[in-house]
């Protein structure tokens, strides 16, 4: 059996998508820079790898994303400007943003398409290491820390050798239908669940339980065995449920109840009440005249 250290300090963020939902904002912005009052929901994935001690981000892009590589680079003309107005705390924030991690770019490509593409793309630069894999479109807002670091929770308290996957326990029943819904085989210890199965978008009738699979998976470096062992048919898709549902076939998965609130920025309403659930609840976020 293969070990490998837990320290965490590589992390994914797949952002080749198109962001049709969005058109015509999105023909030129990437959806991923939609901001959350005043930071890009982007960033808001990266703050949270950076928190949970991630120093390595490998962004996965496609055409048009050259704005996401300037936001998360110096600004020397504008920090410069800032400084000579006065606003120094203004030019630091904007040198912060440079300097959280180190960020690599890498082009989408290769056929077939689907979530786990973005981590055959990536799978030279993570070295054999366990790694974050976050969306950068959906986050979990006002837990005690982001959900990266409570999957390194669970990860490091069950061993170290296997994935971790971000869970939220949905409402309806009709949501079902909307996520990857996870089979409990039964408590692993306090904080983490130890899975049986991920089932895609079963309905109300089949979902196995009301724990969603969302937001994202810390993830061991033996998933792009299992990736490359997928055998979609034309058309079809690769997925990382799928490569985790064939790896726990040999092997324990887990699975990581987020504390804090699931807010989703994939469609219109999700991002309208991503907006009004920060702007009402982030005590920096001033509207008074």
């Amino acid at each position: 059996m293969l070990h490998w250290t837990m320290n965490v300090t590589k992390a994914v963020i797949p952002a080749a998508g198109l962001g049709t939902r969005f058109l015509p904002q999105t023909k030129a912005m990437p959806k991923e820079m939609l901001p959350i009052i005043d930071r890009p929901v982007i960033q808001l994935a990266v703050e949270e790898l950076v928190a949970a001690g991630v120093t390595d981000i490998i962004i996965v892009t496609g055409a048009q994303k050259r704005i996401i590589e300037d936001h998360f680079d110096r600004a020397v003309e504008l920090e410069q400007s800032l400084i000579e107005k006065g606003k120094i705390d203004e030019a630091q924030t904007i040198r912060d943003i440079a300097e959280m991690a180190n960020f690599v770019y890498v082009r989408q490509k290769g056929e077939p398409k689907g979530n786990a593409r973005p981590v055959l793309n990536a799978a030279h630069l993570l070295g054999g290491e366990p790694f974050f894999y976050l969306f950068p479109d959906d986050f979990f807002y006002g837990g005690k820390s982001g959900s990266a670091a409570q999957m390194l929770e669970s990860f490091e308290s069950t061993g170290g050798q296997n994935p971790v996957l971000s869970l939220v326990e949905i409402d309806k029943e009709s949501d079902t239908s909307k996520y990857g819904m996870v089979s409990v085989a039964g408590a692993a210890n306090a904080n983490t669940l130890e899975l049986d199965s991920i089932v895609e978008k079963p309905g109300p009738e089949n979902s196995p339980s009301m724990l969603a699979s969302v937001n994202g998976y810390l993830l061991t470096p033996d998933i792009i065995d299992y990736i490359n062992m997928l055998k979609p048919a034309p058309g079809e898709e690769i997925g990382v449920p799928d490569a985790l549902m064939l790896r726990a076939k040999d092997k324990k998965m887990y699975g990581r109840k987020i504390e804090g609130k699931y807010l989703d920025t994939g469609s219109k309403l999700g991002y309208l009440e991503a907006l009004m659930y920060v702007a009402d609840t982030d005590p920096s976020v001033d509207f008074k005249r």
